[in-house]
């Protein structure tokens, strides 16, 4: 049985959409509420703009042979336990029969200062998943396969985010890949990274433009780090997960 990819761009163009509205909407209710918390970070803790893509997730799920399957968003119902920490809040988990079989991540980065925000979103993705895995080996989840991990993560695709970044390391060489790379570029070789390291299933990072609230456009930064190669990968394992119920 072939993978449904649910038309995924037509979803994405209307996620970014959404992505952008939330944002604009956010940033205008708390200015019209005289809050101090204003610009590009109230469009961030207006919550709720990358449902797009979470509903993309449950269509895939649904629609490669999990129907019945426990997607989990609401915040009482994200918490994993971890291993160097109690407890991990995730964006979305998608729960079979009492079996992990995804953990996903949604994350943006929008500027106008994008070097205040990349080592930390980096640090968060590898602890996170190095928190899990750790405590997927001690038996946390139960004695079943791995379940799916992914990164999402949307960048505004602008000048600020694709300029060459120069980097300071005084005692010993930034790393030869690194070196000249814009905030995208480095988005895409951490998503390639934490794949290569099987930190993550998957990994993917896409640039949209503010102008893509009017079209939802987007692009991607490489093949490894497409949306469709997160899709795909996320539709295989959620078919396999299947198949095996059908088997036991």
């Amino acid at each position: 049985m072939p993978l449904n990819l649910c038309n995924y761009e037509s979803q994405t163009r209307k996620a970014i959409k959404a992505f952008w509205q939330t944002r604009d909407d956010a940033k205008l209710k708390h200015k019209e509420a005289g809050k101090s918390d204003q610009g590009e970070r109230a469009g961030v803790t207006g919550g709720k703009n990358m449902d797009g893509f979470a509903n993309l997730v449950v269509n895939l799920v649904e629609a490669n042979g999990l129907p019945d399957a426990q997607i989990h968003q609401q915040r009482a119902l994200l918490t994993l336990p971890g291993y160097f920490r109690p407890t991990k809040l995730w964006d979305l988990l998608v729960i079979d029969k009492g079996r992990l079989v995804a953990a996903l991540e949604f994350k943006s980065h929008v500027g106008p200062s994008f070097g205040n925000n990349f080592n930390n979103r980096a640090e968060e993705a590898i602890g996170t998943s190095h928190d899990l895995w750790t405590a997927y080996r001690e038996g946390a989840f139960g004695a079943h396969e791995r379940p799916f991990v992914g990164w999402l993560m949307v960048v505004e695709d602008a000048l600020a985010s694709r300029t060459p970044v120069k980097d300071k390391s005084p005692h010993f060489p930034v790393m030869p890949d690194f070196t000249g790379a814009s905030y995208l570029k480095r988005y895409d070789l951490l998503c390639q990274k934490l794949v290569k390291e099987q930190l993550y299933t998957s990994a993917s990072v896409i640039a949209t433009p503010r102008t893509a609230l009017v079209d939802g456009m987007y692009s991607e930064l490489s093949g490894m780090t497409g949306l469709r190669s997160f899709v795909a990968s996320l539709a295989g394992h959620i078919a396999a997960q299947a198949a095996r119920d059908v088997v036991e």
